[in-house]
């Protein structure tokens, strides 16, 4: 750990979007709710405490939620609405600090090492952040302080809904070896299935075997692996990330296959342009250099194609064409059926930048 750790606060709405319905709606309180748009190609975008108790989650079929729980009330997503109470509890984060990072439009990390209103500890900064949310937007918000952000992250779910968790210097160790090893981030269902097989189902596990062994088995992310179960996260709050991607993807109401699917890749071409546009015409302005297609399956599984072309895209239609492009490198049976497309740029670049190396280019005779 470093010899002064950083002061993290991880926070994150409760039920976010099924909150604020609720909230606007008195007569949704108490009630399972769900927000998502009916249908077969639906799906959750996020379901209220009292939801969740039936065992329905964000991101599931919204047809399976329907199932879980026959009474819920379907409330379409508004997030014009979501995205003015975020704006709303991102102006009470930046009276504390300017080292804000969004995740999502329901949770950020701030770095609190030092704050604009000297309050005494991280932990008391928490508290009055929860106490401004829920006193302006009448919603509430956990909270996890810490010295880094991966564990800042763990603390904020450790009391939910409405809850603080602190996991002080001194308690790093102590705290993360009883976990589970699926609980430390990039551990997802395949590396827990690969640790198992080494008899490493905990995190007190993962940190008896030596650093050198896990290099040798997984490589960089073996060392990765040792870091985090001693509690290392050395990754600092990064305030206006830049972006890495803009995209736009569709589920069909039927799959289809790629023969089928060239009217919505354009269509889509048009929503990631648009996209990109606004971020081009920033006053950071950057510019993508990358189209990126993204296909699921009937049975789910995701393919992504890539390519960078010399020049870099300039209107929706090079975007769609590359994109037709990268349909027909898909190399899988023609019968094959699909259940979403998606249309994406990326390796955005500076705007400034691109343009000079581009003049210096044409000057020297390399177009």
């Amino acid at each position: 750990m470093p010899s002064q750790p950083r002061k993290i606060i991880h926070v994150d709405m409760d039920a976010f979007y099924a909150s604020v319905e609720q909230r606007d709606d008195p007569s949704l309180r108490g009630k399972p709710v769900v927000v998502a748009w009916r249908g077969a190609r639906s799906v959750v975008c996020a379901a209220s405490y009292e939801a969740r108790k039936f065992g329905v989650r964000s991101a599931m079929p919204a047809v399976r939620a329907e199932r879980l729980c026959p009474q819920a009330i379907f409330v379409p997503p508004d997030f014009t609405r979501y995205k003015a109470v975020s704006r709303q509890v991102r102006e009470i984060f930046a009276r504390h600090t300017d080292l804000i990072e969004p995740l999502s439009l329901d949770e950020a990390y701030l770095d609190v090492t030092t704050t604009h209103t000297k309050l005494p500890s991280a932990t008391a900064t928490a508290e009055a952040i929860r106490s401004a949310i829920r006193d302006e937007t009448q919603l509430t918000a956990s909270a996890g302080v810490a010295p880094n952000k991966f564990l800042a992250k763990i603390a904020s779910d450790w009391r939910k809904p409405d809850g603080l968790f602190v996991i002080r210097p001194n308690q790093v160790e102590a705290f993360l070896a009883p976990l589970e090893v699926g609980r430390l981030p990039g551990v997802g269902k395949v590396m827990e299935a690969r640790l198992a097989e080494l008899g490493i189902a905990t995190v007190a596990d993962l940190r008896a075997l030596d650093a050198l062994a896990l290099e040798q088995r997984f490589g960089r992310w073996g060392r990765r692996l040792h870091e985090l179960s001693l509690g290392i996260d050395e990754h600092v709050v990064q305030p206006d990330r830049p972006t890495l991607q803009v995209s736009a993807e569709d589920t069909f109401e039927s799959d289809l296959t790629l023969a089928e699917i060239e009217p919505h890749i354009r269509r889509l071409a048009e929503k990631a342009w648009a996209a990109h546009q606004r971020e081009a015409s920033g006053p950071h302005a950057r510019v993508a250099r990358t189209v990126v297609l993204k296909l699921k399956t009937s049975d789910f599984h995701t393919l992504t194609r890539s390519f960078t072309p010399s020049t870099r895209p300039g209107s929706s239609q090079e975007v769609a064409d590359v994109a037709c492009a990268l349909r027909d490198r898909v190399e899988r049976p023609a019968d094959l059926r699909y259940r979403l497309v998606g249309v994406g740029l990326a390796g955005f670049v500076d705007a400034d930048s691109f343009a000079a190396q581009s003049d210096l280019f044409g000057a020297i005779g390399f177009n």
